[in-house]
């Protein structure tokens, strides 16, 4: 039933390995996957895992860095592998823990662990009450209590329907008889309700010719303020102001001055009136961003303790008083302190239930995705289980420590990222760069596409801007503007004549893909370095505009796809990330789809500490964050510094 089982180190190595009868391949593949993609990048919250047709369960023992992990076929479903891998564990520990305790590479190597006999029982054991747990057989006709009803049962609960009918037939003619006594009820309601109303106007005791009287005074007291206030009543309405047009002093006269549709940047060759541009506006001063580019501030968040951590150290000083003050005299008292701080306690989850769902709290208010905080929180949960604390330390402390470590594991890149790199192999092969952007509306994939343009000429490169959205007005003029604005930062004079950006477009209402096809063609011929292909944003339930993205990506194949994301948004950037990875995968033409390569987080200068988006984001694709947008300046564009976005997200 089972096809593998293996018991290995966190140092990678294996102490001992059960293979199934039968199987041929090695299971190598599976284990290695599972620990790249699980282990390695702190997913470890959910201890089931599958590779083709393969299911892995894994059981992480923090106490001796031991993993355990047994395979099967997934479509098999066996209901006793998780307890067997339990009792597995704990067997193993057992048998071995003087020889586990020598902690040490060498010491594993040179000692043979003989397990299979114990295994096998175990197994054998683990399979026997499965068998036991197995549902009943059905039961015969005979057995049924269907079996045991007569005719004359039969007929006489027809004969008690046929009562209960009879019966509901009398409740109904009754219910017909009711509302004849209804009036009666009415009179007594109307008699009723006229007490109240003559205690209400001051008429009791009165005969009925005063009543008359006084009614008439009121009527005609009601009559004389009527017409006295009548014309004030509803005064005539006023109208409005029309709202007077605004005339700018610098606006011209006619709207011809303001039609830029029919200037593109190929015209001003010369250069002249971008050098008038770039000297008129003091923003287009910019600093050289040559080679790498900067990373994101750090900010160390280590001076101040947390709550928690005043709070568990409280707690110990305050044991410690109390064993000073019942053992004074003797060795006892001290040992005794020292045993309860020093490492002999290990954690257990009832011990980190507190501090996790404060932790837990503290990244969703961090703007972590709901789903990503609990499986992180999950995921160190099961690495902490069974540790032992080490010296002077609280539990607090030791899980913030290992939840930094998880959240500086998940943002560090899996993969090396160097685009100039990338480019300069590219350029080798005789060929341009080629980087598609994607995302949601307004999430400033033009803006940072011009940015990063800027990095890449001040680093020596042609670039080529394929303007693909050719859905949502002033697109094509948008970029149009950037590439006049980026020329005349980088004149044609100080390049040999030749223009360092150009801008590709074939207006609106076109097939993005076919654009992106030519201008490739086009930057090949005229040797660009590097194509930009800008896509029209779209939301991630768009099922034709999604088609129309995969297209692109499919028909073009891209050296780099990335995926243009908000620092601002929480649970909204999961379910952005899974939906366009999804339709990419589904409206693929090829068996290897093509997903997306990597994220661009812009606006990370408006959320002060907020940066759980770059964890949820990274979390959910396991794909690097390459850039990061800081400010509305072509220098505004940074790399991503794990340390600082962890210590940020920490910060109280």
């Amino acid at each position: 039933m089972l096809d593998f089982f293996t018991i290995f180190s966190k140092g990678g190595i294996v102490l001992w390995c059960f293979q199934g009868a039968g199987v041929t391949e090695s299971f190598t593949g599976p284990v290695n996957a599972l620990i790249r993609s699980v282990i390695l990048q702190e997913r470890s919250g959910n201890n089931s895992f599958t590779h083709g047709a393969l299911s892995l369960k894994y059981k992480l023992d923090n106490e001796f860095e031991l993993i355990f992990v047994v395979g099967f076929q997934k479509i098999l479903t066996l209901t006793y592998v998780d307890k067997f891998i339990d009792d597995v564990q704990l067997h193993f520990r057992d048998r071995y823990k003087n020889e586990l305790e020598q902690k040490g590479a060498l010491k594993h190597l040179n000692y043979s662990y003989d397990f299979e006999d114990d295994f096998k029982m175990l197994l054998r054991g683990a399979e026997d009450t499965s068998k036991a747990r197995s549902p009943a057989p059905m039961r015969t006709f005979k057995e049924s209590d269907k079996s045991q009803k007569t005719v004359k049962s039969m007929i006489e609960k027809k004969g008690g329907d046929k009562a209960k009918e009879k019966g509901g037939k009398k409740n109904k003619n009754t219910k017909k008889e009711a509302p004849a006594a209804e009036p009666v009820k009415v009179d007594q309601v109307k008699t009723s309700s006229a007490a109240p109303k003559t205690v209400e106007n001051g008429t009791q005791g009165l005969n009925p010719d005063e009543i008359m009287q006084k009614k008439r005074e009121e009527f005609f007291r009601k009559r004389l303020v009527g017409t006295t206030e009548k014309p004030s009543k509803s005064p005539k309405p006023q109208k409005p102001k029309e709202k007077q047009m605004r005339v700018w002093d610098m606006g011209g006269n006619s709207t011809k001055d303001l039609d830029y549709s029919g200037r593109n940047g190929e015209s001003s060759t010369n250069g002249t009136d971008q050098k008038l541009e770039a000297q008129s506006d003091p923003e287009m001063q910019l600093s050289p961003m040559k080679g790498d580019l900067l990373s994101v501030d750090y900010e160390s968040s280590e001076d101040g303790m947390t709550e928690e951590e005043d709070e568990e150290k409280r707690v110990v000083v305050s044991e410690i008083n109390k064993t000073r003050s019942t053992k004074v005299g003797g060795f006892g008292g001290m040992f005794g302190m020292l045993k309860s701080l020093v490492g002999s306690k290990s954690l257990s989850r009832e011990d980190m239930e507190s501090v996790l769902d404060k932790m837990k709290d503290h990244l969703i208010a961090k703007n972590v995705a709901a789903d990503i905080a609990s499986r992180l929180c999950d995921s160190v949960a099961k690495k902490l289980e069974g540790k032992v604390m080490g010296t002077f330390t609280t539990v607090a402390s030791t899980v913030k420590s290992a939840l930094q470590d998880s959240l500086v594991q998940i943002l560090q890149p899996k993969r090396r990222v160097d685009i100039l790199r990338d480019v300069m192999e590219a350029q080798s092969q005789r060929r341009p760069f080629v980087i598609t952007f994607c995302g949601v509306n307004g999430v400033g994939k033009s803006t940072n596409l011009a940015k990063i343009s800027f990095w890449l000429i001040e680093n020596g490169f042609r670039v080529l801007i394929a303007a693909c959205d050719t859905f949502r007005a002033g697109a094509v003029e948008q970029l149009r503007t950037h590439q006049r604005r980026l020329n005349s930062l980088h004149p044609p004079e100080k390049h040999g004549g030749r223009m360092v950006v150009q801008l590709y477009e074939k207006g609106y209402g076109k097939d993005a893909a076919g654009i992106a096809m030519e201008a490739i063609a086009y930057a090949r011929n005229q040797v660009f370095d590097v194509v930009l292909v800008d896509t029209a944003g779209r939301m991630q339930d768009n099922a034709p505009l999604m088609t129309a993205l995969a297209k692109l990506i499919a028909v073009n194949m891209p050296d780099l796809v990335l995926f243009v994301g908000e620092a601002l948004v929480g649970n909204e950037a999961v379910d952005q990330l899974v939906k366009f990875n999804q339709a990419l995968a589904d409206h693929s033409m090829s068996d290897m789809p093509r997903l997306i390569d990597g994220i661009v987080l812009t606006k990370f200068d408006t959320i002060d500490d907020k940066v759980g988006a770059a964890i949820s984001m990274t979390y959910i694709t396991g794909q690097p964050i390459v850039f990061v947008g800081t400010g509305q300046t072509y220098n505004d564009l940074r790399s991503l510094n794990a340390r600082a976005v962890v210590s940020a997200l920490m910060k109280a």
